[in-house]
């Protein structure tokens, strides 16, 4: 049964046609709008979500069907020690596709290889966040109308940044790129991504920890929180917490096509008055991965013989 775990398991070929399909959904949306009626999308989510939760029950409600929904470990059989491979059997049961959250990196492949429904990965903890990195494809191929030849910037906490590490994965198959790696020392890219993608490729990188030096080279700037919920030691989250803002007067440096992202939830890195300008993208980025869960919903269902 064929799932989506990482980006790895897309190929360029199906990365480009599920853009494609996403961007014939925005033109036409009356023509999608019965696709999976009588289909049942069961979201499993024992991590706190409300944007990619959403997204999801929001794709599957758009293309005409039906959600079963999870939140949290506490409301499902996991309170009482339940594993997420007895939990994906009997999902199945009941489900056409599951799309999962859990903050145990693995979770969803442990889940895709008990089901008998496609599962597609909504965030395994520190690991990869691959729908995220569905919208931010799209996204920048909608702002800058390529995926090659650009200069991207990531801010913030790249250690933790599951959607860092899944779009670096994405991007580093595409040509002529270059990544800027902005973060306190202490919350640098992992080395094994790093190893994998960059340096095995010979992608060039530099490392900094100063965004106002290389805001002016940019075409993306991929701003991340410093996540909270991954640290051990509340001294260290409150000391790294706001290492960088965004605000109106570091974007007078940006080129004037900048594209500004964020995976969001945002809390200080960017200024609400960075709202107002038009390079700012993160609330398209959230349209987007809607777009982008609804055209990977139908490629899984139709693959799975369910469509």
């Amino acid at each position: 049964m064929r799932s989506v775990i990482d980006v790895p398991d897309l190929s360029l070929q199906e990365l480009q046609q599920l853009m494609d399909t996403a961007e014939d959904i925005i033109a036409r949306p009356a023509a999608y709008s019965e696709c999976c009626r009588g289909k049942k999308l069961a979201t499993l989510f024992f991590e706190p979500s409300t944007r990619t939760r959403l997204s999801f029950e929001a794709a599957m409600y758009e293309l005409g069907g039906n959600v079963l929904s999870v939140t949290g470990a506490g409301t499902s059989s996991a309170a009482k020690g339940e594993s997420v491979a007895d939990t994906a059997k009997t999902v199945s049961c009941y489900a056409d596709i599951i799309a999962m959250r859990h903050p145990k990196e693995g979770a969803a492949l442990v889940a895709a290889r008990n089901a008998s429904v496609p599962v597609i990965n909504a965030g395994d903890g520190g690991h990869c966040h691959p729908t995220q990195t569905l919208a931010d494809l799209l996204t920048i191929r909608r702002e800058k109308g390529r995926l090659d030849g650009l200069t991207v910037g990531l801010c913030g906490d790249l250690k933790f940044g599951r959607t860092v590490h899944s779009l670096i994965t994405a991007m580093s198959r595409y040509e002529g790129l270059r990544f800027v790696l902005i973060s306190p020392e202490e919350l640098k890219l992992p080395s094994y991504v790093k190893n994998d993608c960059l340096k095995r490729k010979n992608i060039p990188y530099i490392q900094t920890t100063d965004l106002e030096q290389v805001i002016g080279d940019l075409d993306i700037l991929y701003m991340t929180r410093v996540q909270r919920e991954r640290f051990f030691n509340e001294e260290d989250y409150l000391r790294l917490k706001d290492s960088y803002i965004l605000t109106p007067e570091k974007m007078k440096k940006g080129r004037a096509d900048l594209c500004v992202m964020h995976p969001l939830p945002r809390v200080n890195e960017i200024s609400v008055a960075v709202d107002e300008d038009p390079r700012a993208c993160y609330f398209k980025q959230v349209l987007n991965g809607k777009y982008m869960r609804m055209a990977l919903i139908l490629m899984l269902l139709k693959e799975a013989g369910r469509l």
